[in-house]
């Protein structure tokens, strides 16, 4: 009698793939909502840097198709202009991405940015796991899924597809191992000079983390085996030293221009620079996801993008007894040891307990040390998410390896206890909310007849941080017109070299029209007001004036600037006020020679 067929078992290629599509799905059920109308929908609570980064990936589109500068523009806050160096432009991921800018739109890049960057972080952690630290797949199959759906990434999903894109990361961290036992140390830290230059023009924040967390890891091993430093110095610094020297030669210029160039500035702004987690933060479940709760969370976290913690308590006490279980290994002590350390001081300059202050951090001791001045602490918890991970991996190794009589028993068990630590912070669908679509009088290009090369077009409300309507009318155009105000970071007043701040030059036009916007009551301007008003759409080279007929207020709004710019012409969905006669105009006051 034959023997029966044994099942046919899958080959390592093709649970690969199968883990890669696993991944890509639960990144595209993430995204399901804004996918549903990428342009018509936006995250719920805070929606300014979805248009600042539909406005970076136009501005890809220029730089490829018209040979613009890559480092700064004035499409917006003009004439003073914009640093895109010291704003994150995404270079690495607009460039790649013009094709569909081009055929779609930014608000389909947008979306497709946010999804493969979860996958792929997902993809990248799995893999360089998989291959080089862990046994079993199934240990870097949870490795990857809390690397790319943590409660932190689903937070930064909906506005920062610079941040959650950390899918070059492993491969930085790994090659940084190699160099300490490597026999090619000039190659390996050629290597990791491209991973380092391409990850500076995703983002230099996360590349700064992946250098501070490695040092802390490789410093926390030496302490506990300095035999080790003996045999790995030698090429670490080697490969260190090349890695030094190519990278810096690559960016040489781009960081000239990002900290000496126009409109530079040093440190970040005083509204971001204490942004600190509470510490139940760490203990509470993220809210975008199956447990979290974003009003119960509201309190501990600087706002809703910035979640960089909220394990939940079963994780947080899952992850503790680990480190308790694996306590002689050397490695597990290390990253434990670099968790913690990163976990402090994510905490920011004030310690705080379910809002309330206790002590002082830290991270008041580190915050105005170069570079140290550009971070913002609450995301040093990122860093510990990645730590999370590779603990919880680990666990998973290590009971695979368990000499037990019944492997059924042990799978159930394992299976129980990740049941228990990840069910409840489960990746939902990100919330969204409608937004207004752009007016038909941008997308029909009525607007040409109006503005010229040098002039700029002027949304109601000037753009702000908190109206960034305008950015997504110029990327629209592919920045075919430019706009005075926006939202990113400068230097206050505009002066190069001075602290950043959010927006440009104080407007006091802006800010009238800002008020009437707010309170929904049209503001008496005086003749001074009037003046200053008319100067600054001198300043600003302003063509026309564009208000949609269905902006919240916008009859206020209207009443505001006829004050300014007299009656407007109903022009399809807008309101247009042709200023050029007054922006041609000299000003009376100025002397005349």
């Amino acid at each position: 009698m034959a023997p029966p067929p044994r099942p046919r078992r899958w080959r390592p290629q093709r649970r690969d793939l199968a883990v890669y599509a696993a991944f890509l799905l639960t990144a595209l059920w993430v995204t399901s909502r804004i996918w549903a109308d990428p342009a018509g929908r936006v995250a719920s609570l805070y929606s300014s840097d979805p248009a600042q980064v539909q406005f970076f990936l136009a501005h890809s589109v220029r730089v490829v198709l018209h040979g613009e500068f890559p480092f700064y523009t004035d499409q917006f806050n003009y004439p003073d202009g914009v640093n895109l160096m010291a704003n994150t432009a995404i270079l690495a991921l607009g460039i790649p991405m013009v094709p569909i800018t081009l055929l779609f739109g930014p608000a389909v890049s947008f979306v497709t940015l946010v999804t493969l960057g979860l996958a792929g972080t997902a993809t990248a952690w799995y893999h360089v796991l998989s291959r080089h630290v862990l046994r079993t797949r199934a240990a870097a199959v949870v490795a990857g899924w809390f690397c790319g759906f943590s409660p932190a990434m689903l937070s930064h999903a909906s506005w920062h597809p610079n941040i959650i894109s950390q899918f070059l990361l492993p491969f930085v961290v790994w090659r940084v191992l190699v160099l300490t036992r490597s026999r090619r140390p000039l190659r390996d830290g050629a290597l990791l000079a491209l991973l380092v230059t391409a990850q500076a023009f995703i983002n230099e924040e996360i590349l700064l983390f992946a250098a501070l967390g490695c040092g802390v890891f490789l410093l926390a091993v030496v302490v506990q085996r300095p035999a080790l430093w003996a045999r790995a110095w030698r090429p670490l610094g080697l490969g260190l030293a090349v890695c030094t020297v190519l990278a810096g030669a690559l960016l040489a210029y781009p960081l000239y221009v990002q900290f000496a160039g126009p409109m530079a500035y040093h440190g970040l702004s005083d509204a971001v620079r204490d942004y600190g987690n509470d510490i139940a933060a760490f203990v509470t479940p993220g809210s975008a996801t199956l447990g979290g709760n974003a009003r119960a969370n509201a309190n501990l976290a600087p706002n809703y993008s910035e979640e960089n913690a909220f394990f939940g308590w079963s994780l947080s006490l899952i992850v503790v007894g680990i480190v308790v279980w694996l306590r002689r290994e050397p490695l597990v002590r290390a990253l434990a040891a670099t968790g913690l350390f990163f976990a402090v001081l994510s905490l920011g300059e004030r310690i705080s307990w379910w809002h309330r202050d206790l002590v002082a951090g830290p991270w008041e001791l580190l915050v105005r040390l170069p570079l140290l001045d550009a971070v913002v602490p609450t995301r040093f918890g990122l860093i510990t998410g990645v730590v999370v991970a590779v603990l919880l991996a680990l666990a998973v190794d290590r009971a695979a390896a368990l000499r037990v009589p019944d492997r059924r028993t042990r799978r159930t068990l394992t299976g129980a206890v990740l049941a228990l630590a990840l069910l409840p912070i489960a990746p939902m669908p990100l919330p969204v909310v409608p937004r207004p679509a752009v007016p038909e009088f941008i997308t029909a290009d009525r607007w040409r007849e109006y503005v010229g090369p040098d002039q700029t077009l002027v949304p109601v409300p000037v753009p702000s941080m908190g109206n960034t309507h305008g950015m997504r009318w110029a990327a629209a155009a592919n920045l075919d017109f430019k706009i005075p105000g926006g939202y990113f970071l400068a230097p206050r007043n505009a002066n190069t070299g001075d602290p950043g701040k959010f927006g440009g030059r104080p407007s006091g036009l802006g800010d009238l029209l800002q008020q009437a916007s707010r309170t929904g009551r049209a503001v008496r301007l005086d003749d001074r007001e009037r003046r200053r008003s008319l100067d600054e759409l001198r300043h600003w080279r302003a063509a026309i004036m564009v208000l949609p007929v269905g902006q919240p207020n916008a009859e206020p709004l209207r009443r505001t600037v006829e004050q300014v710019a007299g009656p407007g012409q109903r022009e399809l969905d807008v309101w247009v006020w042709d200023v050029r006669a007054l922006t041609d105009m000299p000003d009376p006051d100025a002397p005349r020679p």
